[in-house]
């Protein structure tokens, strides 16, 4: 049987706006700069359009290229992540604007401060409520302080809960663009030791890959979309290495372990089931880690049914 469209799974937004980030300015390993042409040519706009959904690609963003210098005070390359971290908040701000889904195609993580902190805006401005759902091998709640690296991949999450460096903080217009309670973390599997400590200080929801064994996906995602209703603005941070890295290889900080296919497929579905996704992130795709663009086909393939795809409509 043919996978269609189910209708009752709509996103918020029936116009999809593509939004390319070409950088790997937060990253450890060059070439998720690649990532946005990757899923161009996997066939992510046919995708968009086959479910339905208008789709307008806007392009790559501009920005400063990686210098890959040292850390310096505990950070790499603060100025150029501060640099594309606004096209990306200013490209998703209009877009949110216009009342279409901005699909941010990274890239690596960092990039997210820019696109939750325009996010969390435009969330506050409508009264909506935010739920961040992150899905990611890591929690990104390293700061300049504990970060072993120094890459600003690993504190996007600090910085959206106001307690990263000040040059990417306070951007939704208060000094934290999210609160702890707004987040859910699925797929989680390495967390460095400050990391752990700042999960439990912050009260931090977490659904890492032990909760999966033992409970599910589904009791996991049951819970993790737990009070979302129509007042609910539901950003998705998708980093592909989420999955695990046989199932995804191109990423640059694979961890063994993680989400199957079919669980991240059951993940995406029962979150297009809520019609309440509002904008997303797709981030640290590496081609040049990848074998024949597999894992952005994957991806793809997981977008759709993010927007909606199932084998049958579900009552």
């Amino acid at each position: 049987m043919q996978a269609s469209f189910d209708p009752s799974a709509r996103p918020a937004a029936a116009t999809v706006a593509l939004i390319g980030a070409p950088t790997d300015v937060g990253a450890s390993v060059r070439g998720c700069g690649m990532g946005p042409d990757a899923l161009r040519v996997a066939g992510l706009a046919d995708c968009v359009a086959r479910m339905g959904l208008n789709v307008v690609d806007r392009g790559n963003l501009a920005g400063p290229a990686t210098p890959w210098r040292a850390p310096e005070g505990g950070l790499r390359h603060l100025e150029e992540a501060v640099a594309w971290n606004r096209s990306v908040y200013d490209a998703v701000d209009a877009a949110l604007g216009m009342g279409h889904l901005p699909l941010l195609m990274g890239g690596d993580h960092c990039l997210a401060v820019g696109s939750i902190s325009a996010v969390a805006w435009h969330a506050r401005r409508r009264g909506k409520t935010l739920r961040v759902l992150w899905l990611d091998a890591h929690t990104d709640v390293n700061t300049e302080a504990g970060s072993p690296s120094g890459n600003l991949h690993g504190m996007p999450v600090a910085c959206l809960l106001g307690h990263g460096p000040a040059a990417l903080t306070g951007w939704s217009g208060t000094p934290d663009a999210l609160q702890a309670d707004a987040l859910r973390f699925v797929g989680i599997r390495s967390v460095d030791a400050p990391e752990r400590d700042a999960i439990h200080r912050l009260g931090l929801t977490v659904f890492d890959m032990r909760h999966i064994d033992e409970h599910g996906m589904r009791t996991a995602m049951t819970e993790a979309l737990h009070g979302v209703d129509e007042d609910t603005h539901l950003h998705v941070s998708f980093d592909i290495d989420c999955l695990d890295p046989d199932v995804a290889p191109g990423v640059g900080t694979g961890v063994r372990g993680g989400v199957s296919y079919r669980e991240m497929q059951l993940c995406m579905e029962m979150i297009a089931d809520t019609g309440r996704l509002a904008s997303l992130d797709v981030v640290e795709l590496n081609p040049a880690l990848d074998v024949r663009n597999r894992s952005a086909e994957i991806a793809v393939e997981l977008i759709e049914s993010l927007l909606g795809k199932s084998t049958l409509a579900r009552g």
